[in-house]
């Protein structure tokens, strides 16, 4: 693996390419391809659950889709590798069911992988072709965040967009074979297309940002191989460039970023975040706690005068949401996913689907729901993950739980085996035949040694029912 201080060319987006390109498969740690097969096979899962959501399908009704090579998830149709990118990763991140890196602050595998699973329809390749690449792209997107977080997070940017575009540009030049210098233009480009803002997150907008991202890398990656230009050896660092328009001066650090970069791969350490729940990971640690208190002790509604939720202040700035409006809303609310933790003991799809969120029950337990923000009286400065509840009886009594974090969080707090793939399943089921499911699951176990990628889009078109899209 190159040595984190090897020469640096001029420019981090150079730089960054540099090293994208000297990644090798032979290179690459045992752990790492096996983190791979987890998020890919947890970002096919939640992928073909959300491309029956109305967000992908209304996507797919906006645009003047064409005939081509790349698979749209959960339907017959095979339409433009940009197109499906487009339409796949938002459907990737429609039910916020996907995985989180907590380098990044966000979604790392949406973004990439739709993008590189519509080139490899388009354009084959093995089954090792793939992983490094998605690795490798997974390595710039998370070393970038690394570089400009948590200001860049705090300021208001969607950094599973805004970092997401740089990896699913890397990806996609490194399946592609680009050499340094046509990845640093495809990184460059993509710093023009790089967008997302949390305020519309909640709504049908922040999919959206994952898709848009997607094609956008490919896109990039595209026009650099057909010799289109950018300025990659100052898009970064000039005044007017990325790092000081998105962040602002003095709030960066991309030497840090370098000086780490495969040491480890951040695939590896702090790895990926495999999401119990359907809904914003920043209330996973509360649902986690509370849980384990019904789990403990069988609380009806009824016996619960009050609930007080405590999580870290920067994930409860978009999570306090004590009336959420709608189903995609209700993902965002901190109060409503502990109203269902505590009136059906557990947080599942189906509670954000229809008119859920109005559910009576539900309704007459949010005013007694209280959250906010933890200091260090709670947990250490550096735990952006934890999560305190306590519970107020009806007869005075007082339970409370803490979660340091929530289960699947990182790579040393994993999801379980067989957790992860009853998620797949799960998600995969009401999609594809049983034996789909099945052959899916076995094609990514053993994808190191597949030789056409492709076979993983074959298998997800042995469908239940063909979507309209």
């Amino acid at each position: 693996m190159p040595a984190p201080n090897a020469p640096n060319p001029q420019g981090f987006a150079q730089a960054l390419a540099h090293r994208s390109c000297g990644l090798n498969w032979d290179d690459l740690p045992a752990e790492s391809l096996h983190w791979a097969q987890v998020g890919l096979i947890d970002t096919l899962g939640v992928m073909l659950a959300g491309s029956a959501e109305p967000a992908p399908r209304l996507l797919a009704g906006g645009l003047d889709l064409a005939p081509g090579p790349a698979l749209l998830v959960g339907s017959l149709r095979r339409v433009g590798p940009l197109d499906a990118a487009l339409i796949n990763g938002t459907a990737a991140h429609v039910l916020d069911f996907d995985d989180c890196n907590n380098t990044m602050g966000g979604h790392p595998s949406a973004p990439v992988l739709p993008a590189l699973m519509a080139l490899a329809d388009e354009r084959g390749g093995s089954g090792r072709d793939f992983l490094l690449a998605y690795i490798t792209g997974f390595e710039v997107e998370t070393k970038i965040a690394m570089a400009v977080n948590f200001h860049h997070y705090q300021k208001g940017w969607h950094p599973t967009a805004t970092m997401g575009v740089f990896g699913a540009a890397a990806a996609c030049a490194k399946l592609m074979g680009l050499d340094e210098d046509r990845t640093a233009h495809a990184l460059a480009i993509a710093a023009s297309l790089a967008s997302g803002i949390k305020s519309n997150f909640g709504t049908m907008t922040k999919p959206l940002h994952v898709g848009h991202c997607a094609r956008n890398g490919l896109m990039a990656a595209r026009l650099a191989a057909l010799g289109m230009t950018a300025n990659p050896a100052e898009v970064f660092e000039h005044r007017q460039g990325f790092l000081d328009v998105f962040n602002g001066p003095g709030t960066y650090d991309t030497e840090r970023a370098l000086a780490a970069w495969a040491d480890p791969l951040d695939i590896m350490r702090p790895g990926i975040a495999i999401k119990q729940y359907p809904c914003c990971g920043s209330t996973h640690p509360a649902i986690d706690a509370l849980l384990s208190l019904v789990r403990q002790h069988g609380y009806a509604p009824a016996d619960v005068k009050q609930i007080q939720a405590w999580i870290h202040p920067r994930r409860l700035a978009h999570t306090n949401r004590p009336n959420p409006r709608t189903p995609t809303d209700s993902k965002f609310s901190l109060q409503y996913v502990l109203a269902r933790s505590l009136i059906s003991g557990c947080v599942a799809l189906e509670h954000f689907e229809a008119q859920s969120h109005q559910d009576q029950n539900v309704q007459a337990l949010l005013p007694r729901i209280e959250v906010a923000g933890y200091g260090t009286d709670l947990f250490a400065e550096d735990n952006h993950f934890g999560g305190v509840v306590r519970l107020t009886l009806a007869d005075g009594t007082v339970h409370e739980a803490r979660v340091d974090q929530p289960l699947g969080r990182s790579c040393d707090h994993p999801l379980p085996r067989e957790m992860l793939e009853e998620k797949f399943a799960l998600c995969a089921s009401p999609v594809l035949t049983d034996k789909a499911v099945a052959a899916l699951l076995k094609a990514v176990h053993q994808l190191p040694s597949i030789q056409d990628v492709r076979i993983i889009g074959q298998h997800m078109t042995d469908l239940r029912k063909p979507l309209n899209h």
